[in-house]
């Protein structure tokens, strides 16, 4: 899993409460478990003209124009801003998976909902949650003709920015360090990987019969 120490990065603000896993990626693309081919659907409903299926060439469908992510100005962003109840709907690791390989890095809202917010710490992406108000400044910060640029520290647990922004957000410790360190639960087994073998090693000795081929 990539690690996440800090992001300083463009922030697409996307000004829209109870965003719900299909509209992060929609049931049609959920046939593959390969974590990768999803960036070019993220939003797809929102994002294209057209209907899209999987395996098609997505380059030539009609880009929505009105919708934010295909404003060039957001063509580099790593940090999505959005508002309440963020990921809400069926579950479908696919959506962080999705929103990875777009290219961003954390995502700011209000409230997540709980299992979009598990599966995103098992998958490398930082979902933070700040205050209303705090929400409210940073969308009233995106209205200008550049684009906002943010720093996320995940080590100091901050959000800053221009004009003297700074926001704290809470995480829980083992989320922390499992994504300080890159360990998603393959990884965190793997630290512990002599352990293993040894108590593995103890096992055959002392129960051989256990270990042998029948048939």
């Amino acid at each position: 899993m990539q690690q996440f120490i800090a992001e300083t990065g463009v922030v697409m603000p996307l000004d829209r409460s109870n965003v719900d896993t299909d509209q992060i990626i929609p049931k049609q693309y959920l046939k593959s478990i390969k974590r990768t081919g999803f960036g070019v659907n993220l939003f797809d409903d929102w994002r294209y003209l057209d209907p899209g299926e999987p395996g098609m060439d997505h380059s030539s469908r009609r880009l929505n124009t009105e919708f934010i992510m295909n404003d060039p100005k957001y063509q580099t962003a790593s940090i999505l801003l959005a508002r309440e109840n963020f990921g809400c709907g069926s579950s479908r690791e696919h959506a962080p998976w999705a929103i990875m390989e777009h290219g961003f890095r954390a995502v700011i809202a209000v409230s997540f909902a709980d299992i979009f917010y598990n599966n995103s710490f098992k998958n490398g992406l930082l979902p933070l949650v700040l205050t209303g108000a705090e929400v409210d400044r940073l969308f009233a910060m995106t209205t200008g003709d550049a684009a906002l640029e943010l720093t996320v520290d995940l080590a100091t647990q901050t959000v800053s920015g221009p004009d003297g922004f700074e926001a704290r957000f809470e995480i829980d410790p083992f989320r922390k360090t499992c994504l300080l360190e890159g360990l998603d639960e393959i990884g965190l087994s793997l630290k512990d990987a002599d352990a293993i073998r040894a108590y593995e090693a103890k096992r055959r000795h002392e129960t051989p019969w256990m270990f042998q081929n029948i048939g």
